[in-house]
């Protein structure tokens, strides 16, 4: 089985010299129950022979990776760890203990805005910054992703004990309003004046994502059983 694609979401354009390439990679990973571990990193390289015309090799000019522990269900940073792996200056590392102050940060609300107050231009490293940035709504989506893997261990685990799984236990309507009201003024569809929100609001099932239903019909699954699956 297949973790994740592997192909280039970003196809360059014939005929074309190419100057510059920046690469974020961003993954969560389950560390108990109660702990999430986000960890992104960030890179820009330079073409072979660009800087160095004997070179034949892509120049890394920019790398650095950050590692976030995070609480579950609270979505609070318990500890944050910066690593400066290329640079340009040798005193490029010396702000990494500033980004100890992430510690406490709430990641759901308010986040990119804090971040911008604490370490925004010359505050701390612009690399550094722009990758957190991009690692914060990894971690919300990560609520749902929790919320699955927790259902499914607990199936293969009574299925190993030669019991039958467990009967879901259906989310409260309150549980199901703050699972998604962390998402609110996110982006457009989830302004809080949307038709969307106040759809939800007014007690309307969430809709299935247009790539579950895809998926769904894929596996000849039938899109009816997406609310029972999701809130179970």
């Amino acid at each position: 089985m297949t973790q994740f694609a592997t192909d280039s979401i970003l196809p360059p354009p014939p005929d074309l010299e190419v100057l510059h390439d920046r690469e974020y990679r961003v993954q969560a990973y389950r560390k108990a129950d109660d702990l999430i571990l986000i960890r992104g990193a960030v890179r820009d390289q330079k073409p072979p022979g660009l800087y160095l015309g004997d070179d034949d090799q892509p120049l890394t000019i920019h790398h650095m990776q950050i590692d976030l522990e995070i609480s579950f269900p609270m979505m609070e940073i318990l500890a944050a760890e910066v690593r400066f792996v290329s640079f340009p200056n040798d005193i490029c590392p010396d702000i990494v203990e500033h980004y100890d102050n992430l510690v406490g940060l709430s990641i759901a609300r308010g986040f990119t805005h804090k971040v911008r107050e604490l370490f925004g231009g010359p505050k701390a490293c612009t690399h550094t910054t722009a990758l957190l940035q991009a690692m914060a709504p990894v971690a919300i989506q990560c609520v749902w992703s929790m919320r699955a893997s927790q259902a499914r261990r607990a199936g293969a685990a009574a299925l190993a004990a030669g019991e039958a799984p467990p009967s879901p236990v259906p989310a409260t309507a309150e549980q199901r309003k703050a699972m998604w009201q962390m998402n609110i003024n996110s982006c457009h569809v989830w302004a809080q004046d949307s038709e969307y929100v106040t759809e939800l609001e007014q007690g309307a099932p969430m809709p299935a994502p247009v790539f579950i239903r895809g998926r769904m019909a894929e596996l000849g699954i039938d899109p009816s059983e997406w609310s029972t699956r999701m809130w179970a």
